[in-house]
């Protein structure tokens, strides 16, 4: 028997850019906008009182595409608990569970109202759903004894939307935590329960549903971008239920998602005539005693992404490797047998990146500050590269402006000091891309492109497979490529980043997450710009 869960009279009243395509051809990309939770009740109100749509024909959209989507996904045969909550959310989870007791399903509903105060739209649903035969409608005002939830079972919460700005507490984060501690798949509407949309620094984890999958409306939220909340959105898709698109349209946000539409626009047919030097003359500054295959693993990546030459810089001991394993690159030898020491000759290049393998030795932070002095133009700066920076912190006021860094999370702390978790690095890297006119490549499962303007701009593809080593190698060779080419920095990186993701989907299908190496990346590059294009 389940244990009771008690409603108390504290529970009461606590719980309520666009960028360019290449310098010759300046085509507007326009990706899919991440609202803040403030902004989609804006759009929700725009749509309202612009279509017109009454509130209620809006929640009449939503949790039709919702039910539409769960039927897609879930048999009749399955048992269905809705939890309902007292707001706009639980409107929506009423009017679902009214649909698929119409289609068909076994659905038993709870209405949580400890305050005796519903929403409009929820009690009008509420009132809809009372209104239908064979129901199985429970509300709850006060002590709950909760149904057993099986294995078999699938749970919709509906409890809390996206309207949340503090932890729950009390009799409903004691519903939350049965409901999570049950075998039951759980189904999220728009959020999981307890989530707040963006920063969670200051929630409670034990009061948040893990919710398998989350069905959201009309935009992902930024929440489900981060790591730390993976596991309570868990699946995520976003469905559209046709808010206004003028005022889509004409909302700013800093934050975008990258769509493979958006990337196509962005590689061209190539002119008949073109020739190798039409494609750029790329540097790559790489490799060090022992870690010449990440020298390599970028050149190879380089060529691959469409430069049309590239010169790879690396210590003497390197030559025999270099060119032997890959007699397409060019090789331009450092003065020193084993590490990065001098450069020299910059100009003649197109784009230059620096970091795969370079090792950390103290000529190589001569060498480095000595190129930084020279240089005129944007760099892809990665691995080593950054690692020297984060010990040389005077270094990066040198760096030339729009410059592209790729670091992953551990690397970026080195150079901007530590965070608590992933939303605060976010906005550090954000803070930091803006401050020193950079282009931060933050690495990870949605890697943020952060600009200099302070857009940010998450990649949508991509799988844990790709976490191997050499990966970032390929994804520097691929940048630079671009940039070669004429990209600007930030179509280079944003088109480079979903490039690479875009080539480790096809190798893990190929290959399997578990058993890709970064050289499996490089070699689906030539179907991913097939897929893309």
């Amino acid at each position: 028997m389940s244990e009771k869960i008690s409603l108390d009279s504290s529970e009461k009243k606590s719980n309520i850019p666009t960028f360019v395509c290449t310098k010759k051809q300046r085509q507007p990309i326009v990706m899919i906008k991440i609202f803040s939770t403030d902004k989609v009740r804006e759009l929700d109100k725009y749509t309202i009182q612009n279509e017109p749509i009454s509130s209620i024909d809006l929640v009449e959209r939503a949790a039709t595409v919702f039910t539409s989507e769960f039927c897609r996904r879930y048999s009749k045969q399955t048992r269905i608990i809705v939890f309902a909550g007292q707001g706009n959310n639980g409107a929506d989870a009423l009017a679902i569970a009214r649909m698929l007791t119409d289609a068909g399903y076994r659905v038993e509903t709870y209405l949580f109202n400890p305050t005796m105060r519903l929403s409009d739209d929820c009690e009008l649903n509420k009132q809809r759903l009372l209104h239908m035969e064979k129901i199985e409608f429970t509300e709850v005002v006060d002590d709950f004894v909760p149904p057993e939830l099986e294995e078999r079972d699938v749970v919709i919460d509906g409890l809390f939307g996206s309207g949340l700005n503090r932890p729950l507490t009390g009799g409903f984060a004691a519903m939350v935590r049965y409901i999570n501690q049950s075998d039951a798949t759980v189904v999220a509407i728009d959020i999981p329960s307890g989530l707040f949309g963006e920063d969670n620094r200051k929630n409670d984890p034990d009061a948040i549903i893990h919710a398998d999958l989350t069905l959201t409306f009309g935009f992902p939220k930024l929440a489900f971008l981060l790591p730390e909340n993976a596991e309570f959105v868990g699946e995520w898709k976003v469905l559209d239920i046709l808010l206004h698109p003028e005022i889509i349209a004409s909302t700013p946000t800093q934050f975008t998602l990258v769509t493979e539409e958006d990337i196509a626009a962005v590689f061209q047919p190539r002119n008949r005539f073109a020739y190798k030097g039409t494609f750029g003359h790329a540097l790559l500054i790489a490799g060090s005693h022992g870690k010449m295959g990440a020298a390599l693993l970028s050149a190879k990546a380089c060529l691959r992404s469409g430069a049309g030459l590239l010169t790879v810089h690396i210590p003497g001991r390197g030559e025999q490797i270099l060119q032997t394993a890959f007699p397409e690159a060019m090789v331009d030898l450092d003065q020193h047998q084993d590490h990065f020491s001098s450069v020299s000759g910059i100009k003649a290049y197109s784009s230059i990146a620096i970091g795969p393998g370079l090792g950390q030795h103290p000529d190589s932070v001569k060498a480095l500050e000595q190129l930084l002095q020279v240089v005129e133009k944007p760099l892809v700066i990665d691995a080593d590269a950054l690692n020297l920076i984060a010990a040389n912190k005077d270094l990066l006021k040198r760096i030339p402006p729009r410059s592209i860094l790729t670091p992953h999370p551990k690397e970026f702390d080195r150079i901007a000091g530590e965070s608590t978790n992933s939303y605060e690095r976010l906005k550090k890297a954000q803070a930091f891309a803006t401050d020193h006119q950079l282009c931060v490549v933050l690495k990870g499962a949605y890697t943020a492109i952060c600009t200099a303007t302070g857009n940010v701009y998450f990649n949508n593809c991509g799988n844990p497979g790709m976490a191997t080593a050499g990966s970032g190698d390929v994804l520097t060779g691929i940048i630079l490529a671009l940039l070669a080419q004429g990209l600007e920095p930030e179509t280079a990186a944003v088109s480079g980043v979903f490039l690479h993701g875009t080539a480790g989907d096809l190798a893990a299908v190929y290959r399997s997450e578990e058993s890709m190496i970064a050289s499996d990346i490089t070699d689906m590059l030539g179907k991913a710009f097939k897929q893309i294009k």
